[in-house]
């Protein structure tokens, strides 16, 4: 098949519930590909999915994210651009340097017994339920990264549901295919209203400060020792926010029916953290959250035979590389201890994800009290995955805890 059938194949339903086979089919193709120039490709010349090239290019700081076409006229859009997730340095060295000294191994540490609590709360309800069927997403991948990540930004767990809708706009915008007038303007007025949340909590902090990410910053703006303007602060607080739980959610999710595939590594799971570990990255590396980003070429370039003009992007898809069979030997299977490169789910080099090790360790501690409380867990009914092409997920899964 061409690259335009593979391309169409993905963007099909079947190929948004299962891209992996046409991702088997564009690695064939070799590592990246020449996309035939259509209206609908705009700047788009070539589609990357081997592992070494995506690697090469996401730590290349000259390889940039392009901002869309008239970005300052739409909330969301400036929302993004004022976010150091979707710029380029200087300014997004500026601003990960604020976040990067909040984001310190003391706080990290002081996540730990807040990821337990939060885990064990949710698995007391889920007994409670005795063995009817749950919702595993709303009842523990979910409630896990937003109640954690709640705490540690600051913001009130009553505010969560509310919160959580905004969020959701701003996802369906986000996917490849989101970019319909009404999912703009419906994206517009929940960043406008997140933005309105966001003025009056930091209002809040500095009049009564906590020990919390938000306290933090709100101390070092307010001293002068960062280069970071409230507006600024606001819009990373926006994408951190969704970026860190939303990823974590799809960990769980798509992440629990790959385990329940494999009995024996569920069995071991409680009581072998290296197991957890391993479990954690094989769960992002074989499902990974994200699937799709874009680089923009920093001038006239021929990758692996393939020509890119200056400015022109190349679609990276990351599920793809994290299954390039030159790098992982029998790339559809679950290994976790498979040697080898770690996976690209979070991103490598200048826009490495901020919340990772956030993410990994609540992976971590979640699934082996998840599966030590409920070993007769399993799935219901067949999964359905969200349909986004950038974020991959599943939004619904019923479950049973056996009792």
């Amino acid at each position: 098949m061409t690259v335009q059938d593979l391309l169409t194949g993905l963007y099909s339903e079947e190929g948004r519930q299962n891209p992996y086979p046409w991702y088997a089919e564009l690695h064939r193709l070799g590592p990246v590909s020449a996309v035939p120039p259509r209206a609908e490709h705009r700047t788009v010349s070539a589609v990357a999915v081997g592992y070494d090239l995506i690697d090469g290019l996401l730590r290349d700081p000259q390889w940039t994210k392009q901002p869309p076409p008239g970005w300052e006229d739409h909330e969301i859009l400036r929302t993004f651009q004022t976010s150091m997730m979707f710029i380029n340095p200087p300014d997004h060295t500026r601003m990960r340097q604020v976040f990067s000294r909040t984001f310190t191994p003391r706080r990290l540490g002081a996540l730990e017994p807040v990821i337990v609590r939060v885990v064990d709360e949710l698995l007391d309800r889920m007994a409670d339920a005795g063995d009817a069927v749950v919702d595993f997403v709303a009842d523990f991948a979910y409630p896990i990264p937003a109640l954690v990540m709640a705490e540690f930004i600051g913001i009130p767990a009553a505010e969560l549901p509310w919160y959580r809708d905004r969020v959701e706009r701003i996802d369906e915008f986000l996917d490849v295919a989101g970019k319909t007038p009404q999912r703009l303007a419906a994206a517009n007025t929940a960043a406008q209203e997140l933005r309105a949340f966001y003025r009056e909590l930091l209002a809040h902090r500095r009049r009564t400060p906590g020990e919390d990410l938000i306290s933090g910053l709100v101390e070092a703006v307010g001293s002068g020792e960062v280069e970071l303007t409230e507006e600024e602060l606001i819009s990373n607080l926006i994408v951190l926010f969704n970026a860190s739980f939303v990823t974590t959610v799809y960990m769980f999710s798509n992440g629990l029916p790959l385990l329940l595939a494999h009995p024996g590594a569920v069995t071991a799971l409680p009581t072998d953290d290296d197991l957890a570990r391993g479990c954690v990255d094989e769960v992002l590396r074989l499902q990974s959250p994200v699937h799709f980003l874009a680089r923009a070429a920093p001038e006239d370039i021929v990758l692996a035979g393939v020509p890119v003009a200056r400015d022109d992007n190349v679609l990276i898809i990351v599920g793809a590389a994290n299954r390039d069979p030159a790098r992982f030997p029998d790339p559809d299977a679950f290994d976790p201890t498979r040697p080898g490169p770690p996976s690209l789910a979070f991103g490598v080099g200048l826009h490495f994800c901020l919340g990772a090790a956030v993410s990994r360790l609540e992976g971590r501690l979640a699934l082996p009290r998840l599966f030590a409380r409920f070993p007769r867990l399993a799935v219901t009914e067949t999964p359905t995955y969200s349909g986004s092409l950038f974020l991959r997920g599943i939004d619904k899964l019923l479950v049973s805890t056996g009792g």
